[in-house]
């Protein structure tokens, strides 16, 4: 089952101020990404589904890079818009530690441009667009990924964290 994104055009560049947000986390906290300027590094990934394969299997690889994140201080948060009853089933299936956004409204994709109109079979639909944002101490957005191939991506970013230094 393969889908794409009629528009994966993402407008924010490297350079630019991370958009702030506030969202409920499972377990009943709440992330805001302004709570982190100046203390850590954020991994901040979108993805579409919890409990699909390729969902999945990212937040499984970050999951086991949490560690060495930690280690080079920084954090790791993926959002979608499933709710936060889904983000604690899936977490607790596959035994995963990253927090999990809930993007209840939908801005917060919007406003990382990965809410994107997508094509299966023919068929097109709205969706979220996967993508990985690594934002500095600072706020200011260092790299952008749009993962078209999740084995390996989480490698890929710690590799890209530890050189922020």
């Amino acid at each position: 089952m393969s889908d794409t994104a009629t528009n994966s055009r993402i407008s924010l560049k490297v350079g630019d101020y991370a958009p702030d947000f506030t969202a409920r986390i499972d377990g009943g906290g709440t992330f805001s990404l302004s709570e982190y300027r100046g203390k850590k590094n954020i991994v901040l990934y979108f993805y579409p589904k919890d409990d699909t394969p390729g969902c999945t299997i990212e937040a499984k690889d970050f999951s086991e890079a949490l560690p060495k994140f930690k280690e080079i201080d920084t954090l790791v948060v993926g959002v979608s818009k499933d709710d936060i009853s889904a983000h604690e089933k899936f977490k607790e299936k596959h035994c995963l530690t990253i927090p999990l956004a809930y993007d209840e409204t939908g801005t917060i994709c919007e406003a990382y441009d990965c809410w994107v109109e997508k094509n299966m079979y023919g068929k097109k639909y709205m969706g979220i667009q996967r993508a990985t944002f690594l934002i500095n101490k600072k706020g200011v957005i260092r790299k952008i990924w749009l993962v078209n191939k999740v084995p390996g991506h989480a490698a890929e970013v710690l590799e890209e964290a530890e050189n922020l230094g």
